[in-house]
């Protein structure tokens, strides 16, 4: 009868204590990532940054019926969701919703669309970088007012137009940036509270009053966007002097864009990038139709970055362009004054600011603006470098920059040589070691 107690009260003595440590397993986590670089877990900046959003985070990923998309997709934001509870995902199929699809702006498989406080992100690249930047532009405290120069013919940041910019205006409408059409007339100044000012592409030449203005809000310390196209200069010598830079003449053709199936010449796909702080870790292909290169004079007091370069097949085309359908074959010609590539079709400039602050001023000068406007800006990585752009200008620079995390024995690279040892071994030395195996086996049976 002693035994059958002592054994009774050491069950239940330990179902009792499974049942305390199940109840305060509920109360009490541990975990712990052993994996390379700690890839499986978030940043503590990440961490950081989740506990400031005091508000629900909504997801909808635009995935078709791809089991191990969607899967992928719902771990990555699982690790979010472990930190902050109230982030919620939804999967909508866009084969089965290709209205809703098309309304809200998706162009590849996976595509995510992020919520937070009535503005919205769409997101492309699923990295913990691009999602933790998406969330820090989200919320937002203070409204940025970007001013776009009107009254010159220039892309309307709420035009509806082609070769306006009305859809990437609307994005950043929803991220908490302010845009504003301002008409530079007799006696107008650009406002003291304009984070950034753009101009897009003016049609007909600028005031000489207009350009003054805008070199005087250089002088101020503004930050500022300079979109330009082949041969529309439009009286902006004094500004490019200014900035010391040059615009070239022609326009730029890129013969690497036949790989890609372009068919016109003067559309220039961009997908390898000079690494600053705008490009870093940015791998998306752009692409911009009728750019123009740019060159920077010697001596300026500007620090010049190379946002967009082109490849060694490009050169500036002076003369017509074939259009796609024609025939004629178009060639380099140093005689008539073309220069070859890589060429700059996108520089970044920066120094010490005038102003009372002594923040850093900040200019980006870019040789194409249709790559922003409404029919290109769907084109592969376009919204995202414009994102990224005006990120840089309106000095973002609390944006996370998560390094790296992949494991460095996750690929296995071999040579060609390589390739074609391990080819030879399994498709001719295997098969003949067997063989000669088995005849031995076959010998020594038969003798035996």
């Amino acid at each position: 009868m002693r035994g059958r107690l002592a054994g009774f009260v050491f069950t239940a003595l330990l179902v009792a204590a499974a049942l305390c440590v199940a109840f305060l397993s509920t109360r009490f986590g541990w975990q712990h990532d052993f994996s390379y670089a700690q890839r499986s877990s978030l940043d503590a900046r990440t961490v950081q940054l989740l506990h400031r959003l005091d508000a629900p985070v909504t997801i909808v990923s635009y995935a078709g019926q791809d089991a191990q998309l969607r899967a992928a997709i719902a771990d990555f934001v699982a690790r979010y969701q472990h930190v902050k509870s109230d982030i919620s995902l939804r999967f909508v199929d866009p084969d089965a919703d290709p209205a809703v699809t098309r309304a809200a702006g998706i162009t590849i498989d996976g595509e995510l669309n992020i919520g937070y406080r009535g503005r919205t992100e769409q997101l492309k690249v699923l990295t913990e970088r691009e999602f933790d930047n998406a969330l820090v532009r989200l919320a937002r405290t203070r409204v940025r007012l970007v001013a776009f120069l009107s009254g010159n013919g220039e892309r309307k940041p709420d035009g509806k137009a082609n070769a306006d910019v009305g859809n990437f205006g609307a994005l950043l409408a929803g991220q908490g940036v302010r845009t504003m059409n301002l008409a530079l007339t007799a006696g107008m100044h650009i406002p003291q509270n304009v984070d950034v000012f753009v101009l897009a592409s003016p049609q007909v030449p600028l005031a000489p009053a207009t350009v003054a203005e805008i070199d005087d809000y250089l002088t101020r310390g503004g930050n500022l966007l300079w979109l330009t196209e082949p041969g529309q200069v439009m009286g902006t010598d004094a500004l490019a002097k200014a900035l010391s830079l040059r615009v070239l003449d022609g326009t730029v053709v890129d013969g690497a864009g036949a790989a890609l199936g372009l068919g016109d010449p003067s559309f220039v796909a961009i997908s390898t990038y000079p690494q600053n702080a705008v490009t870093r870790n940015f791998s998306l292909t752009t692409l911009f139709p009728q750019s123009v290169a740019l060159g920077v004079v010697s001596g300026t007091q500007w620090n010049v970055q190379s946002l967009l370069r082109t490849s060694a097949k490009s050169w500036t085309r002076i003369g017509p362009i074939p259009q796609q359908g024609d025939t004629t074959t178009i060639a380099y010609d140093a005689a008539k004054g073309e220069l070859p590539g890589p060429l700059d079709i996108g520089i970044a400039l920066s120094r010490l600011s005038p102003s009372p602050d002594k923040s850093e001023q900040r200019v980006v000068v870019i040789g194409d603006g249709d790559f922003l406007s409404n029919a290109f800006l769907g084109n592969g990585g376009n919204r995202e470098f414009g994102q990224r752009v005006f990120d840089w200008l309106l000095q973002d620079d609390a944006l996370i920059d998560i390094p790296d995390k992949g494991a460095p024995d996750s690929r296995l690279q071999l040579s060609q040589r390589a390739l074609g040892a391990i080819g030879l071994g399994f498709l001719a030395v295997l098969p003949l070691l067997l063989a000669i195996i088995g005849g031995v086996i076959w010998w020594r049976r038969r003798r035996a």
